[in-house]
């Protein structure tokens, strides 16, 4: 296997490095590079954010679940290589110097990597692009004023990175006839697409992957295709790349994918494997499901299409044979009533608890169709039957939104875990259809809208 890529401006070759060795680890151990800091390991705490440049651009990453394959042909920068070669300071480095922006600097390595990413591409919504960083000293303020005062400054040369032209190596297919084959040969093998969640295998759970092929190169999986009014969202499309156009035809769903993850994560994260993971607690399915999104999969040259509730069987299991990967998924362009709500202990950043979507079409002031998802509730993502038999042929009144919402407790029996009761599941499960009906009544719902 062979791995070629830019690490602060100089060409590494690498050869006989391990393909679940991750770059936080590689830096630190094999190239003395400790600037950037280990935290949590999982891609929660942003302590080890660098700057990855590919021919998309320039991305803010975590390097404790980026694996070494991912970066080939691509340019790193850590926290060392953010000064220029004669040592002056990035702008945002002397700007955290004059607003104090660091205390016991353990977070700061991290938040220069995810500063000078956001400097790079003339972001101004820095509390977006930092909510992938933790900081326990400073209480953030200091840390916001000096990326607002460094946003104007030009972006230094130095971190100008390009991609390399690379060719392919032996773990990451090109295209999906590429893909296809190889999983047909190695049925039991792991894909790892931003490896957001299989990088968690190997930091916490020390697992043995296997075989593995990687599809970051995979050009088939990250298009996005209109055709006529619908939307076919390739499997390897990043979160990041979904939500612009999210925002332009189902804003909703799109306000709950800003707070999907992080940056860092929404960076590397993508659509397919987000849905193929299966987790009862991811909240693309759930507004996927209030869609009526189609799954497209794929086993060697046999494709078949799938509603996406079907997809989901039990926990952990899905209708997905050996050998078989999510190729696309299908959505409308048009749901005018989709709406996303997402419960979490933190704002950004943070697992669901409860992730309902509803998507209800009221004719003459009767419920003509509902569609109804929530993510959280049961061990899969799961349409609420009941409560949609509850609106269907009835008037929409606060009367049929009641009966609606006790009909729930027929469609789940949630769980008690850290992040919430079975009973506080279900209330705010029923309440979230409360408050879809007053959104669409058009009174105020949201807290982060309340003004003195």
């Amino acid at each position: 296997m062979s791995i070629k890529f830019l690490l602060n401006g100089e060409t590494v070759e690498l050869t006989d490095a391990s393909a679940t060795v991750t770059l936080l680890d590689w830096l630190r151990e094999t190239r003395g590079l400790n600037g950037t800091k280990e935290g949590c390991n999982e891609g929660d705490c942003g302590a080890c954010t660098v700057m990855v440049t590919d021919p998309d651009g320039a991305k803010a990453l975590n390097a404790c679940i980026l694996f070494l394959p991912q970066l080939h042909g691509k340019a790193v920068r850590t926290v060392e290589g953010f000064a220029g070669p004669d040592g002056t300071l990035h702008p945002v480095q002397d700007a955290m110097v004059e607003h104090h922006g660091s205390q016991c600097g353990f977070c700061t390595p991290g938040f220069i990597g995810s500063m000078v990413t956001a400097h790079r591409q003339g972001r101004r919504d820095f509390d977006d692009a930092l909510a992938g960083n933790l900081c326990r000293c400073t209480g953030y303020v200091p840390i916001i004023r000096a990326a607002e005062a460094a946003a104007n400054k030009p972006v230094p040369d130095w971190v100008k990175d390009v991609a390399l032209d690379v060719g392919a190596n032996a773990l990451s297919p090109e295209t999906v006839e590429e893909l296809a084959a190889w999983y047909l040969a190695n049925p039991d093998g792991t894909l790892i697409a931003g490896a957001t969640d299989v990088g968690l295998w190997v930091t916490k759970q020390l697992r043995d992957l296997g075989a593995i092929a990687f599809l970051h190169r995979c050009r088939d999986l990250k298009k996005i295709d209109a055709q006529g009014d619908t939307l076919r969202i390739g499997a390897g499309v990043t979160m990041a790349q979904v939500h612009p156009v999210l925002k332009k035809h189902h804003p909703s769903y799109a306000e709950m994918v800003r707070r999907y993850g992080s940056e860092q994560v929404r960076q590397a994260a993508t659509i397919g494997g987000n849905i193929a993971n299966g987790s009862p607690i991811g909240d693309n399915p759930p507004a996927l499901i209030a869609l009526g999104a189609i799954l497209h999969l794929r086993k060697g040259d046999v494709r078949r299409d799938l509603a996406i509730e079907d997809f989901f069987l039990s926990y952990g299991k899905q209708d997905r044979s050996a050998g078989e990967f999510v190729e696309a998924v299908t959505i409308p362009t048009n749901a005018k009533a989709l709406r996303c709500y997402k419960l979490s202990k933190r704002f950004d950043q943070d697992i669901s608890a409860v992730c309902g979507c509803f998507n209800v079409e009221v004719n003459e002031g009767k419920v003509a169709s509902a569609r109804i998802a929530f993510g959280g509730m049961a061990e899969t993502p799961k349409r609420a039957a009941a409560a949609e038999a509850a609106l269907l042929g009835n008037a929409w009144n606060e009367a049929t939104i009641e009966a609606a919402a006790h009909a729930m407790e027929d469609d789940y029996t949630p769980m008690s875990d850290m992040r919430a009761s079975a009973e506080y599941r279900m209330q705010t499960a029923q309440n979230m259809l409360r408050r879809y009906f007053a959104e669409l009544a058009g009174m105020p719902i949201s807290i982060l809208e309340v003004r003195a």
